[in-house]
């Protein structure tokens, strides 16, 4: 027999099986001997109340009956003598727009401007150790794009852009845990991402497929309203008949190819600020209120959203147990980033806490330049760059130092590699900027008491929550408004924000790809 069940369980209940099937069996009234075999099916704590509780949906088999696994596999087909399609960039949007493809019987071909994964680690150990950028092998570029080196979060609100249900399945099929089928807040760590990504590369190619490593783009070649040819910074060029643009939110000089073609681009709102660091038993011990059981609970993450004088700030990619990382791309520019592994067990907590941005809070000696809000942008990385003392070291400040617009005298440890320096950042972040983040962080503190403390840092900055640019589509083709073989899609393009969303708007880009070559 199959039987579903609703559990409400202390943490320490939900951690053990054996506590929570012995509980779940009471409430079937058959015995725990009975039970042949399980399956979670949703599992969520409740830290809202002193007395925690976690939330677990069970499908229990008896009478010797298994758990048939549910995850539905990737169906490779033969594509090496198929139609091509160019794909350029290997981030979520590109690999998942790559699978679709493959999936219904055409060639992807990806031009991905950085390395592999194993040769990407190379790059980012010696930006780590801040010896050294390479501006196409980074956080932000190379395989598997800036969610590879991002923790992997997978949560999304953005059920309406396609099967959530599938990019989760897809991605257990290639390696991931199946905990993130379940978890309330998934995400797979950036420890084992690279494998999985490697999982993915690999598939691609076996079924026919191409991937093209150090191939950045550089310019198209247009006829009327088609893209008729992509050449690369070495020369080479590919044709196709149509073209999926999945380059990321970093890759500025995608938007330079437009500009120069005269193609549409525009300027949306994005949003930057600073990233917040505290140790993580400070955090747990806010967000479990102490609880003793805490210790069989994940390491705490924390949310917020509120208004300041007419602009939303709000965290932004919180890591548990995580670590600040530099997303910089390029020499003479600082940016911050998160990260964790599967284990979440660093013992820091960071999140971006960042201001919206709109066009008319961009300063006046940008409104002239082609993108404005990518030039504020800009900016700002340079600000932070200007206002510290070594290579990729990252100006910081105590929190309450912040808070109270006075020097720090010291910085406590962080989990920044590169390093930190003492920075003043509410002298030279933008007004709007940081009196919005003090005002916010005030309100924040009346939530979680005892987060305003110097234990924390403030540290500069968080700048790449999103693309400041939106490359237009129609929305029934999702095709460029004039280019009808020109896919914009994901981040880059400003259609998503996150792995989730960048991989269903890469696979409904491929879809329409395959409306469009059908005609």
């Amino acid at each position: 027999m199959q039987f579903e069940i609703n559990l409400v369980l202390t943490p320490e209940q939900a951690f053990h099986p054996d506590h929570f099937l012995s509980i779940a069996s009471k409430k079937l009234n058959i015995t725990a001997s009975d039970i042949s075999s399980y399956r979670i099916l949703h599992k969520s704590v409740d830290a809202r109340q002193r007395n925690i509780l976690v939330n677990l949906k069970l499908q229990i088999l008896t009478g010797g009956e298994k758990v048939i696994n549910p995850i539905e596999p990737f169906h490779s087909k033969n594509v090496t003598n198929k139609q091509e399609v160019l794909i350029v960039g290997s981030g979520p949007a590109g690999l998942f727009a790559a699978l679709h493809l493959i999936e219904n019987g055409y060639k992807p071909i990806l031009l991905e401007r950085g390395k592999d994964v194993h040769e990407r680690k190379k790059d980012i150990a010696l930006l780590g150790r801040n010896k050294s950028i390479d501006p196409d092998s980074n956080y932000c570029f190379g395989e598997g794009g800036a969610g590879t080196f991002s923790d992997g979060k997978l949560y999304t609100r953005s059920v309406k852009r396609g099967n959530v249900k599938r990019f989760l399945e897809l991605l257990c099929f290639f390696g991931a845990s199946e905990e993130i089928m379940y978890e309330a807040h998934p995400h797979i760590g950036s420890d084992k991402l690279p494998h999985i990504i490697q999982n993915i590369r690999e598939a691609i190619v076996q079924a026919g497929g191409e991937i093209h490593f150090n191939s950045r783009l550089v310019d198209f070649k247009v006829s009327s309203d088609s893209v008729k040819q992509l050449v690369l910074q070495d020369g080479r060029s590919f044709k196709s008949d149509a073209v999926i643009l999945a380059t990321g939110h970093s890759a500025r000089d995608v938007y330079d190819i437009f500009t120069r073609q005269k193609l549409s681009v525009e300027n949306k709102g994005f949003a930057m600020g600073v990233r917040v660091e505290h140790p993580q038993e400070l955090i747990n011990r806010i967000q479990y209120h102490g609880d003793p059981q805490s210790k069989y609970l994940p390491s705490a993450p924390y949310t917020f959203a509120t208004q300041i004088d007419g602009r939303g700030v709000y965290s932004f990619c919180m890591c548990p147990g995580g670590f600040i990382v530099p997303a910089s791309t390029a020499e003479g520019e600082i940016v911050l980033n998160g990260m964790s592994s599967s284990a979440r067990n660093s013992g820091f907590a960071n999140s971006g806490i960042v201001v919206e941005i709109r066009f008319e809070d961009i300063p006046s000696e940008f409104k002239m330049d082609s993108l404005p809000a990518l030039s504020f942008q800009k900016q700002l990385e340079k600000l932070a760059f200007d206002n510290n003392n070594n290579g990729f070291e990252a100006p910081a400040q105590r929190l309450n130092d912040f808070m109270q617009n006075r020097n720090s005298n010291s910085l406590p440890q962080s989990s920044y590699t590169p390093g930190l320096n003492i920075s003043s950042l509410n002298h030279w972040l933008p007004a709007g900027i940081s009196s919005r983040l003090q005002k916010a962080l005030l309100q924040f503190e009346v939530k979680m008491k005892g987060f305003n403390t110097n234990e924390a840092i403030v540290a500069g900055v968080e700048s790449r929550t999103s693309s400041p640019v939106r490359i237009p589509r129609i929305a029934e083709t999702l095709s460029h408004t004039e280019m009808k073989n020109l896919f914009p899609c994901g981040e880059g393009a400003g259609y998503a924000g996150g792995i989730v969303s960048s991989a269903l708007d890469g696979i409904n880009s491929a879809q329409m790809v395959i409306q469009y070559l059908s005609r």
